[in-house]
Order: C-alpha cells, then sequence, then structure tokens
C-alpha cells in the first residue's frame, strides 16, 4: 500500500539520492588539491636557451667570463612558499619588549633579505591563554625587529605546553624569491 504523499505524485526525500553528488563535489576538492600542490612550471624552465654546438669548421673561441658587475636576473612567474619551515627559538620574559627584541634580530639575522610570507608561534607555559599570549607578543615585535622579513607576514599565534615559560618556537615559513 501506497502512502498518501507518494500517490499525489511526490516522491519521498532519500539522503542516497545526494550521494552521487557528494562523491562529485569530493572530486572536484580533490582534483584543485592536487593542482594547487604543483610546482611552478614556470620557474622549472631554463632561464636562458642552451647555445647551439659549434659546427667542426669553426675555430675555438674563448668564452667570456661573467663579469663581477653582471646583475642577476629577475626571477620569471609569480612567488611561491618554500614548504619547510625556519625554526628558531627565544628566551626573553614575557612583558620585557628589549630582550624579545634582542632575541628576535639575533635569531634571524642569518636570513636577513629574505620575506617571510607567514609565521607560526609557539609560546610556552603552562597556561594555553598565557602561552597564546606570550606568542601573541612576541609576534607582535617581528616586524619591529626585521621591518624588510616581516613586512606583510602573517602571523599566527600557538600554546606550546610546558613547565616554564619566556620561550617561544618560531617556525618562519619564507618565500622562494
Amino acid at each position: 500500500m501506497k502512502r498518501a504523499t507518494e500517490s499525489k505524485g511526490r516522491r519521498r526525500f532519500e539522503p542516497l539520492h545526494l550521494a552521487g553528488w557528494l562523491f562529485a563535489d569530493m572530486l572536484l576538492v580533490l582534483a584543485l588539491v592536487a593542482m594547487g600542490d604543483q610546482a611552478d612550471p614556470l620557474a622549472a624552465k631554463p632561464a636562458t636557451k642552451p647555445s647551439p654546438l659549434p659546427s667542426p669548421s669553426a675555430s675555438p673561441s674563448p668564452s667570456p667570463s661573467p663579469s663581477a658587475s653582471a646583475k642577476p636576473k629577475k626571477p620569471k612567474g609569480p612567488r611561491a612558499v618554500v614548504r619547510t619551515p625556519v625554526k628558531v627559538a627565544i628566551n626573553a620574559r614575557a612583558g620585557d619588549k628589549d630582550a624579545i627584541l634582542r632575541g628576535l634580530r639575533k635569531v634571524t639575522e642569518r636570513y636577513d633579505g629574505r620575506q617571510a610570507a607567514f609565521v607560526l608561534t609557539f609560546g610556552r607555559h603552562p597556561d594555553p591563554g598565557g602561552g597564546g599570549a606570550y606568542a601573541h607578543e612576541v609576534n607582535a615585535l617581528l616586524e619591529k625587529a626585521r621591518p624588510d622579513m616581516f613586512r606583510g607576514a602573517t602571523t599566527r599565534d600557538f600554546w606550546k605546553g610546558g613547565a616554564s615559560s619566556g620561550h617561544a618556537d618560531i617556525e618562519i615559513y619564507f618565500y622562494t624569491y
């Protein structure tokens, strides 16, 4: 015996009917993730064309030596982010901005000239609120410590459990150029 709603020409909603759409949507997401994970095709191409081989009758000539004043070629294509972070750590009491700035300048000195895309900072503290607050304090001073390196960088504050405080582990993801 049919239900009254089905006899009037309406069908009952079946969640199983959405399975095909769900599969199609998941396949689309998978395709987008795969495309986003590809390397920069323009960066993979050689910057210069290989020179043709000299003919056997041509006399060998010395190749010109690169001059010291030659400027490096500007990279082509879009900038990317290096997948592996640079990991540094600082130790300074919370609230001691001068010590935090000195620590940041010291640990980032060897990376001068590079630009950070985003920074993850893990503040060590027994309490999650205190650790997050310390990480926020460190991130707030990044641009003051190295303006060219951290200008426009996205930062995130995290807590890292520990018995002591005044320590931050910092993961810096730099742009490729």
